[in-house]
């Protein structure tokens, strides 16, 4: 019974590293941007097969990485200044654009990887088989949890500790104000979309390398990061990084005990949370 349960408590980790990443990611370009980017699930889901590619085609799992998230961060940047830019500010012609793209990229992958799941390769080296507490678990999940908090401690650095941090919020709070001392919000946006795209990128390949890819996954995927930042609250850290350990712990937990109602648990926090703070675990109020 304990060794189940650690495992369980281990596994949701695991799955909390993958939402961060995820939720991080919808954040910057959602909650704070406030960028209706409902294109996310499919750039995480590109980002994969991309990796994917990469892995098969030259054995080097760290190249994945970096050519799957520098790609998708490519794509959101050249997508944010030709189309998003034209649209900014209009959430109903935002969602239309982003699902559009979104669509678009299910299309082409499907027609590029084809039907069936794929998982990316792991080297031995990066998924060594690793004892604690009585029992063993895969290695490569715990470098998930620690990429996951540098991560988070990068993006904390990025937003609260420097000059752009403070212009990008200065941004999103009042925009002329700032572009009247002088900060170019046009460029200013662009980076975080490229930084938002970036971070799905990489989520998408870990996914791919943790649990599988496959035409479809996009939806769900974008699911739960809607879930996370409206539950944490939008544009919040804090908030994404207690959101994404309560939904991994409740998938994993729900899994094991009650797996027809996994997927329905995790929409019951943010129900009882919207209920009694509508804007989120720690977002501001509006």
């Amino acid at each position: 019974m304990y060794t189940k349960f650690l495992i369980l408590i281990l596994n949701g980790l695991t799955q909390a590293a993958i939402f961060f990443v995820l939720g991080s990611g919808l954040t910057l370009a959602f909650g704070l941007m406030r960028v209706m980017n409902l294109s996310h699930g499919a750039f995480y889901l590109l980002g994969g097969y991309i990796g994917y590619s990469v892995v098969h085609a030259t054995h080097n799992w760290p190249l994945a990485l970096v050519a799957g998230s520098l790609s998708i961060a490519l794509l959101g940047f050249l997508f944010e200044r030709t189309m998003l830019v034209r649209v900014r500010g209009g959430d109903l012609p935002e969602t239309l654009l982003t699902i559009a793209l979104s669509m678009i990229i299910a299309d082409v992958s499907l027609a590029i990887w084809g039907g069936h799941p794929l998982t990316l390769n792991l080297p031995a080296y990066l998924n060594p088989p690793i004892r604690i507490l009585g029992i063993t678990y895969p290695g490569f999940r715990f470098i998930l949890m620690g990429l996951s908090v540098l991560i988070a401690f990068s993006l904390w650095l990025i937003l609260y500790r420097t000059k752009l941090g403070a212009s990008v919020r200065a941004g999103v709070d009042d925009r002329e104000t700032a572009s009247a001392l002088g900060v170019n919000v046009d460029k200013i946006y662009s980076f975080v979309f490229a930084l938002s795209a970036l971070l799905v990128g990489v989520a998408g390949v870990l996914g791919g390398s943790y649990l599988q890819l496959s035409p479809g996954s996009d939806t769900t995927i974008l699911t739960y990061s809607l879930v996370i930042i409206i539950l944490g609250g939008m544009g919040s850290l804090l908030g994404t990084v207690v959101s994404s350990l309560i939904l991994g712990q409740l998938l994993s937990f729900g899994l094991a005990y009650a797996p027809q109602y996994s997927y329905f648990l995790i929409f019951v926090p943010m129900g009882v949370v919207l209920a009694i703070r509508p804007q989120g675990l720690f977002g501001r109020q509006v």
